[in-house]
């Protein structure tokens, strides 16, 4: 269900605080927790990070994999650098569409404490000093201000994790809206463009076949809808048939349950072209 982002230099703690956040919500909130991160990619760092394409394709991965783990009843943490806000603002968008929670938890220390640690590690898992450098150059910290990094948990090496801070930011806190553009839209009728089309198309000829007979002020009744088109000037078929597919678009995106109130929606947006 949701997600956990955390950041930090590298060498900063972050699977440790990983683990500790796992063993929390399996153990008091009963919850089933995948730990997303490099380690199960299997891949060298040192030869990651000195090739872009690789480092990309890499942050691909890991965000694939948190897409595909990401579910209404689990926790997924994703446990790496997670250093370029850009990235961080994708995984955001990942949870809106999934309408599910987030936090950031952004293990913070000095360059000097990690690359101490850094230095404590086996000779197979450390980062060369070079690239380590380049990536505490490149690193972009999260801003609790960005909504990419809200809510924002700061944790400096000796602090306890705030467990029950994170478990209410994640299961207290309303998921964020999606966005219009990729949510998936209810329509409810399998014919429900087809009706759009069809009612749209026919009061567009109502209108047109009207005109010549009418003279600007006059009213025209359009069959199925309660409203009155409103003309107060002549309207050519080209300018009509622009204004259909503007509110096709519309549509679309804002459907109704009912197709039987397109007709009056749709007399409603041309008098407001109208006019």
């Amino acid at each position: 269900m949701p997600l956990i982002v955390i950041c930090g230099y590298p060498c900063s703690g972050k699977t440790r605080r990983a683990e500790e956040l796992k063993v929390y919500f399996e153990q008091n909130c009963n919850k089933k927790v995948y730990i997303v991160g490099d380690g199960a990619l299997e891949v060298d760092r040192n030869t990651v990070y000195t090739d872009s394409q690789k480092e990309k394709d890499v942050r691909s991965s890991l965000k694939a994999e948190v897409e595909r783990k990401i579910n209404r009843d689990d926790i997924v943490i994703l446990d790496s650098l997670n250093y370029i806000k850009g990235y961080r603002y994708e995984l955001f968008c990942l949870v809106k569409h999934a309408q599910t929670p987030h936090c950031l938890l952004y293990c913070l220390t000095t360059d000097e404490v990690s690359a101490s640690w850094n230095l404590g590690r086996d000779a197979a898992q450390q980062y060369s000093q070079d690239i380590f450098d380049a990536l505490v150059l490149r690193f972009e910290a999260p801003d609790s201000r960005n909504r990419w990094d809200s809510p924002l948990f700061t944790i400096l090496k000796d602090d306890p994790l705030p467990c029950e801070a994170i478990s209410d930011a994640l299961y207290k806190r309303k998921a964020p809206p999606p966005n219009q553009s990729t949510q998936s839209q209810p329509l409810s009728s399998a014919n429900f463009l087809y009706e759009l089309d069809r009612i749209t198309q026919d009061v567009l000829m109502v209108i047109f076949n009207a005109q010549k007979t009418s003279v600007p002020g006059d009213v025209i009744l359009v069959p199925g809808a309660t409203e009155k088109v409103q003309l107060n000037r002549s309207v050519n078929m080209a300018e009509l048939r622009k204004l259909r597919r503007q509110f096709i678009s519309y549509t679309k995106t804002h459907p109704t349950q009912n197709p039987a109130h397109v007709s009056n929606m749709f007399v409603q947006y041309l008098n407001k072209s109208f006019h």
